[in-house]
């Protein structure tokens, strides 16, 4: 697998997680694994990180363009 290839389907996955954590927060979905409930204030936390994550994604494979 090139480098590429990596960057783009990491940047996918990241974006995937961002979305399902931004549907959890605008559809009040709750989320619990046996007695553990996990709060909202995870979410956002989840939806930040993937976002950065996948926008830096992103931005590696425009820089790869140019560069390559």
């Amino acid at each position: 697998m090139s480098a590429k290839a990596y960057f783009l389907v990491s940047a996918l996955i990241f974006a995937l997680v961002a979305i399902l954590h931004l549907l959890r927060l605008v559809n009040h979905w709750s989320l619990q694994i046996g007695t553990i409930v996990f709060p909202f204030w995870g979410s956002w936390l989840g939806l930040a990180i993937g976002l950065a994550l996948s926008i830096w994604a992103f931005r590696l494979i425009a820089v790869w363009k140019i560069s390559h």
